[in-house]
């Protein structure tokens, strides 16, 4: 009698070029033992049953019963044959009804199965319920504790920026950087913010150590340039003076200047030193209340505006920006990638110590979770049965074959023993009341 082997049929055009990966290989290797062993099992017993044919046998002898056994195993193996092979494809090429199954059926399939999916997996009290099982703000404080996972996390998050300013065009960046400045400037009063500052740096005395900078500066400078200041001073003095009256004064003017620069420096209640303190004391009030003054500082902002170089400036300061960010994401030393480092452990060491916050990354992990299957489940189902529906029918029975075959074989082993026993057993109670 011929036993079928039902060999694989060939994969449809393109299907034999997909590689197997190495599990599936595995697979494949472990599905052709099976299901040898599985045709093996059904030839012997086909044989016997044909001896024992042959040989005529009685029903009450040995051979009878031997004969029924594997008259009943051949039944059993070749109906558990037949269910496997159907799955997959049509048995022996014959276009029998609901063969093929999975071939045929692979849309259904899919369809059921995204539905079976959305109504029992992705339910918001499942998925939810999992999510608390999970425990997620104790594993995440503790994931971002490690100061390992904060680098890698650093180096991520770095890249991502650098990622994102490559995406931007440098024109609208520099757009919206020129639009800004300009708004925040024709937005802001020059003269009375320069009063405020200037409030704020006389204020309680904090500028006398500038002013005495500048008067040692201003000592240094007739110092420094006492030969240009004679011949100025020379270039206007009378004709008629003679020049050791000329040397004369000129000394004395500048040792007076430098004696008085001297006194202002070493003495902060100097007349001279008071004086110049209630002038800026007036300029602050002035510079926060002159209309005058308000109008020149409108008029000097309305000429930086209309420079060109506010606009190279801006293009400048993104340019450098974007150059920085990149060779901060690109050192693993960098002061950008510590910091973000250091911030991230720091928060999950925080998570650590503070229940509450812990707790409340928990409930917002919860309730991400319940809204994307409140509001997506139905888009998580469709790209289940949408993916399916895509699929090959031919090449998704070679995969699933791959996956469940070595286990099919097996049903047809099982199939071949149980048939042989049942078939033993009816006989045996068909010579008991026969």
């Amino acid at each position: 009698m011929a036993v079928p082997s039902a060999p694989p049929a060939p994969p449809p055009s393109g299907a034999a070029d997909v590689p197997l990966s190495p599990a599936e290989e595995r697979k494949r290797l472990q599905l052709v033992t099976t299901r040898r062993r599985a045709t093996v099992l059904l030839a012997a017993v086909a044989a016997v049953f044909a001896g024992t044919v042959v040989a005529g046998a009685e029903d009450g002898s040995a051979m009878g019963y031997l004969q029924a056994t594997a008259e009943a195993s051949m039944v059993g193996g070749l109906a558990d044959w037949f269910a496997v092979v159907a799955l997959f494809r049509h048995p022996l090429g014959l276009p029998i009804p609901h063969t093929a199954i999975i071939p045929e059926r692979k849309e259904q399939f899919g369809e059921t199965l995204g539905d079976f999916i959305q109504s029992s997996f992705l339910t918001p009290e499942a998925v939810v319920e999992r999510v608390q099982l999970a425990n997620v703000g104790d594993r995440v404080a503790r994931w971002l504790a490690d100061p390992l996972n904060a680098e890698r996390l650093a180096a991520h998050a770095a890249d991502g920026a650098v990622q994102v300013a490559d995406l931007l065009r440098d024109e609208d960046v520099q757009d919206v950087l020129d639009g800004l400045v300009r708004r925040r400037v024709e937005a802001t009063p020059l003269a009375p913010l320069a009063g405020r500052a200037l409030g704020v740096v006389t204020r309680e005395g904090r500028h006398e150590e500038v002013l005495d900078a500048g008067l040692r500066s201003l000592e240094r400078y007739l110092d420094d340039h006492r030969h240009e200041l004679r011949s100025r001073f020379e270039a206007r003095a009378p004709w008629w003076l003679p020049g050791a009256v000329e040397d004369r004064i000129f000394e004395r003017l500048l040792d007076g200047a430098r004696a008085v620069l001297d006194d202002m420096v070493h003495d902060r209640q100097h007349d001279l030193r008071r004086q110049l303190d209630a002038r800026l004391a007036q300029l602050v009030v002035d510079l926060q209340t002159s209309p005058e003054l308000k109008a020149k500082g409108d008029r000097i902002a309305r000429d930086l505006l209309e420079q060109p170089e506010l606009r190279s400036w801006v293009a400048g300061m993104w340019t450098d920006a974007k150059t920085h960010l990149r060779s901060q994401a690109d050192d693993p030393s960098s002061e950008l990638r510590r910091h973000l480092a250091r911030a991230i452990g720091a928060g999950g060491q925080r998570m650590l110590n503070e229940p509450a916050l812990s707790a409340s990354v928990q409930n917002g992990a919860e309730a991400g979770a319940r809204y994307v299957v409140e509001h997506f489940g139905s888009e998580i189902s469709q790209l289940v049965s949408g993916t399916i529906a895509r699929w090959d029918g031919e090449e998704t029975a070679r995969r699933l074959e791959l996956l469940l075959g070595p286990d099919l074989q097996y049903i047809r082993i099982n199939g071949t023993v149980v048939g042989g026993l049942a078939g033993l057993l009816l006989h045996a109670i068909a010579q008991a009341f026969g």
